[in-house]
């Protein structure tokens, strides 16, 4: 049955990604056409799109760094707002070092650039769990007007000379949105992200994943990020797609950083009573605008709680239970599963 398109972070119904971006930025998706493809196109402003380079897994035959030259060729890209960067020659086999060197060479001409999602790749075209890919920070911090940055978090062990995900601490004053989608984040991920300096950021989330696609990190590698201290301005966090979710929830019920919130995410994972309790047991939520924890494997009685304790404050609680599918285990022993992970990719 197909799924309903969706964008990063868009919420509902993650478990596959079946189409490209349609926008970013506000502004609707526009894949800028190879040469052989080019003849009679007309181009629209600059400013008036997402551009989108990359092409379906297989069919082009242009490198991605001569085709994001011919874009910055062909229009005035200081006025580039949007950029969505999709697939490059095969993701399995070969990390993005190009586009990230494609993408620093041409940064002094991007001065308009404010968003970039990097990875717009389908589960048709590769897994997520099986894209290379790189330390990202180089295109963050060569923006210093960026305001968004997703990614597609892809590769999260090393495998026949590939590199996971890495992001160390970086300093950046304009950025307020930052997505990281895995299914297995290591805990270095999580530790750069919480260590890094992000004064203007608002809405963070990140998919944490499972231990068999490389998702190693351990709540203690969120102490920076629950903290808040280095998280002025944010309002909205999400720690989903985790099958430590219980935990996380018992860490979010005491973590600090919870007070200056609007929303929370707890969703996509594996969230049981005990992590509902324990999130019902620490600070006082009645604050926020929303709480999601829909894709959860609580029982009736808990969702009653919840909604007791929140929806007379006026807080929307998500607690869709419907996309949460059971998995067997090696022994026959029916467990939780997290939305995007090992058994379903």
């Amino acid at each position: 049955m197909r799924r309903t398109p969706r964008t990063v972070g868009a919420g509902r119904h993650v478990r596959t990604k079946d189409d490209h971006l349609t926008e970013l930025y506000g502004l609707p998706a526009f894949t800028f056409p190879e040469e052989r493809d080019s003849a009679g196109v007309t181009l629209p402003e600059a400013d008036a799109v997402a551009w989108r380079i990359g092409y379906e897994r297989g069919t082009g035959d242009e490198r991605w760094k001569d085709t994001f030259e011919r874009l910055c060729a062909a229009v005035d890209s200081a006025r580039i707002r949007a950029l969505i960067i999709g697939i490059w020659g095969d993701p399995e086999d070969t990390e993005p070092d190009e586009v990230v060197s494609a993408f620093l060479d041409a940064r002094d001409r991007l001065t308009g650039l404010r968003s970039v999602y990097f990875g717009d790749i389908t589960d048709k075209e590769c897994r997520i769990s099986r894209i290379g890919q790189t330390d990202v920070t180089p295109l963050i911090a060569s923006c210093p007007a960026l305001e968004e940055f997703s990614v597609r978090a892809g590769e999260s062990y090393d495998r026949e000379g590939l590199h996971p995900l890495s992001f160390p601490r970086l300093r950046h004053d304009a950025l307020r949105r930052l997505v990281v989608e895995s299914a297995g984040l290591r805990g270095h991920v999580l530790r750069g992200v919480g260590e890094s300096e992000l004064p203007a950021l608002e809405h963070l989330e990140l998919w944490l994943g499972a231990r068999d696609d490389g998702g190693d990190g351990e709540i203690a590698d969120l102490a920076g990020i629950l903290s808040g201290d280095r998280l002025p301005r944010l309002r909205s966090l999400a720690l989903r797609n985790s099958e430590m979710q219980d935990e996380v929830a018992a860490a979010v019920g005491a973590a600090p950083v919870v007070a200056g919130l609007d929303v929370l995410d707890l969703s996509l994972g594996t969230l049981t009573d005990a992590g509902a309790e324990a999130l019902l047991g620490g600070q006082p939520l009645t604050h926020l605008r929303k709480l999601d924890l829909h894709h959860n494997y609580l029982s009736e009685p808990m969702r009653q709680r919840v909604r007791n304790a929140l929806e007379p404050a006026g807080v929307e609680v998500d607690l869709d239970p419907s996309d949460a599918e059971t998995e067997v285990d090696g022994d026959g022993v029916p467990v939780p599963s997290i939305s995007v992970g090992p058994l379903t990719y």
